[in-house]
């Protein structure tokens, strides 16, 4: 199995992804986007900025659990991590999201969604 992008639509109408490893776990998701087409930006947008290490930010939650954010050149963070128990799991999420994400394929799952 392959790593993929899933986009979908949420049950506010607005669309999102999520990038999966190849073993099926979810790596990170992004927000929502109004139109299909702005996810779909917004895919390509990670896969572009995903192999840069100065794109990541690794922090502790309030929630005492650690997280990555990607963010685009602007600084707009474009993919948001799971949460992890230690630091060296959200380090290893960003890695896989720098291995995965740029050869990542993408699975519309809109399509499911009337």
């Amino acid at each position: 199995m392959n790593a993929v992008f899933e986009l979908f639509k949420g049950t506010n109408g607005q669309y999102y992804f999520r990038l999966k490893a190849p073993n099926g776990e979810i790596i990170g998701h992004s927000e929502g986007y109004i139109s299909k087409q702005s996810a779909e930006n917004g895919i390509a947008s990670v896969r572009a900025n995903a192999p840069y290490d100065a794109r990541y930010t690794v922090f502790q939650g309030r929630d005492l659990q650690y997280y990555f954010n990607l963010k685009a050149a602007n600084g707009e963070i474009i993919l948001r991590s799971e949460g992890y128990v230690s630091q060296q799991g959200a380090t290893n999420g960003k890695e896989a999201v720098k291995k995965y994400a740029p050869t990542a394929k993408l699975r519309d799952l809109t399509a499911a969604v009337a």
